[in-house]
């Protein structure tokens, strides 16, 4: 193979950051796709990952359990050809393990799946849940949002830092900047996105609705937003999805899709960073179009 034609491998590296938070050294994932390297005059566009409640850590030595889903799953440990620049930080604990939560207390790095040589691992089966049935739409909300005691919204600098520090340091397309997120990270997206509306060029939470007082900057700055639920998920039910997603229609929002998995449960996730279809939505969007 001629120089001109070689693509550099993928890499997975960890980038360091001062952290907010406590003043200390935390760390994160930077996934190069393939032919980062040489492909010199290239500006490639960006996926801020945000992960769910267990992947949470010390963002050092147990960095690698935001490796268990997602996009940076897909990407490292099932080799899928994914064109973006991936950006993993990892949420601490903020006393969750504290808690007695089962999938927190008994995980354990061994489970983190490996790139393999050759081949890849075999994939978790989705969780089972009940029949498939019409769940009524929630009218009314608290003014507290969904999961802000111990969520992303206290990383909100950091992730911010993070960002600044990435573009600084690769050769990122400063309008293709995407974000995404499951359950808690799929509210870290909403919360980022409301806060942040001009920051990104699309987002899309993951099982995780958006509270009808963050949806205003959001509809305001029509950011393109592609939200999904799973159908049997009793966790985070589509039931309470329907309110939001109506207001950014009320609102006048033109640039958003409601996708329900109504055979899976709450890892609906698992179909979604699999396919196709998300990461070319991300492509088609650009702050550059919006800008214009």
């Amino acid at each position: 193979m001629s120089c001109d034609q070689y693509e550099s491998p993928e890499e997975l590296i960890r980038h360091s950051y001062p952290s907010s938070l406590d003043n200390t050294d935390r760390e994160y994932y930077v996934y190069l796709p393939k032919g980062y390297h040489n492909q010199h005059d290239k500006k490639w566009p960006v996926i801020l990952f945000l992960h769910g409640d267990g992947e949470r850590g010390n963002g050092l030595d147990e960095l690698a359990y935001t490796r268990i889903h997602g996009p940076l799953y897909e990407a490292w440990a099932m080799k899928k050809n994914l064109p973006f620049v991936l950006i993993v930080p990892q949420l601490p604990m903020f006393g969750r393990d504290t808690l007695g939560i089962g999938y927190l207390q008994n995980r354990s790095l061994s489970n983190v799946p490996e790139r393999l040589e050759n081949g890849v691992p075999d994939r978790a089966p989705f969780f089972t849940g009940p029949p498939i049935q019409s769940s009524p739409m929630v009218e009314e909300f608290s003014d507290d949002l969904p999961l802000f005691d111990d969520g992303w919204n206290l990383m909100e600098e950091d992730l911010l830092t993070i960002l600044e520090k990435s573009q600084r340091e690769l050769r990122i397309d400063p309008n293709k900047i995407y974000l995404s997120g499951l359950s808690y990270g799929g509210f870290g997206t909403w919360y980022m996105g409301s806060k942040h509306p001009d920051t990104f060029a699309a987002i899309a939470p993951v099982v995780a609705w958006g509270h009808p007082r963050i949806i205003p900057p959001i509809a305001q700055h029509n950011l393109p937003i592609w939200v999904f639920a799973g159908g049997k998920d009793l966790t985070i039910e589509k039931k309470y999805f329907y309110k939001g997603m109506a207001l950014l229609e009320t609102l006048g929002h033109t640039k958003m899709q409601f996708t329900i998995h109504e055979d899976l449960g709450h890892d609906a996730w698992k179909r979604v960073y699999s396919g196709d279809e998300l990461y070319n939505w991300f492509l088609s969007h650009s702050l550059k179009d919006t800008n214009d």
